[in-house]
């Protein structure tokens, strides 16, 4: 029987920041994947996750800076991936790695990563993920242990991999990214990479040199002191899915556990920061 989804055709005017905190907040809401376009967003959420109150309390939409309109209709599941191919551009960080699908012609770059988006997150495109690759491109990954949390498509396991990591654990609690960062890992020629379903109860007794955690704020700091725990002597700990407001709460967080903040990077209010210990 095929899945039901309600697509919703968001209009947004200015475009941004509105659209990435719409985005933000329709992910938490339940929303499972999402197609910028000119005028605005597609939103799809499964029928059955769906209810009337769906949209409340959703800070973007009561702002008096930005216009949003929307409409909805029902929908079954459809090719996403040809959604995907007539949306998805490929990009490059720092002229040195290229993120792109498998129908995008490849060009000579030292890292060329192949993903296949399909319905989760992290193509490179976001501010968030464009600047956690931005920090693995910028710091020593030879031989550390590395953990990629809320991985997504396993964007940035594999450059961590591609970029001389040792063991590297991807691990997201969505079925549907655990399963496309498993195909993308093959895809990848990245073997070593082991892929795992569940959260941040999957970290007890472990140890990493470097994690990234790309995720929103309110799970950043429940975990953070998990992620401080499993932290190696001299481990490096990259955060992003938050913004700049919120930078406050998540140092004080990361220092109430020993983390030291180091650096931090910005795109149009997306933050994304690395502590020590």
């Amino acid at each position: 029987m095929a899945l039901v989804y309600l697509e919703y055709d968001f209009k947004v005017n200015p475009l941004q920041p509105a659209t990435d905190i719409l985005i933000a907040e329709l992910g938490e809401a339940g929303f499972e994947s999402f197609v910028e376009n000119d005028s605005g967003v597609l939103a799809y959420i499964l029928k059955e996750e769906w209810n009337e109150g769906v949209l409340d309390d959703l800070f973007i939409l009561e702002h008096p800076d930005f216009e949003i309109t929307w409409t909805s209709k029902e929908i079954e599941q459809q090719n996403w991936n040809a959604e995907w191919e007539k949306n998805f551009h490929p990009i490059t960080v720092g002229d040195r790695c290229m993120v792109r699908a498998p129908f995008h012609k490849s060009i000579d770059v030292e890292y060329d990563i192949v993903i296949e988006p399909k319905m989760s997150f992290g193509t490179g495109h976001h501010e968030t993920t464009h600047m956690m690759l931005e920090h693995i491109l910028e710091n020593d990954f030879e031989g550390k242990s590395v953990l990629d949390m809320g991985c997504g498509t396993g964007v940035l396991a594999i450059l961590a991999k591609k970029r001389g990591a040792g063991s590297v654990d991807a691990i997201d609690i969505d079925e549907w990214c655990f399963l496309n960062t498993l195909e993308n890992v093959e895809r990848n020629n990245c073997p070593e990479i082991q892929a795992f379903q569940g959260d941040s109860s999957l970290l007890k007794g472990k140890k990493y040199d470097v994690i990234l955690a790309n995720i929103n704020r309110n799970i950043l700091l429940e975990d953070i002191p998990i992620y401080a725990l499993c932290l190696n002597s001299n481990g490096q700990l990259f955060l992003s899915g938050f913004y700049l407001d919120d930078l406050d709460a998540i140092s004080s967080k990361c220092k109430a556990n020993g983390l030291e903040f180091e650096k931090k990077l910005e795109k149009n209010r997306w933050i994304s920061v690395k502590y020590v210990n």
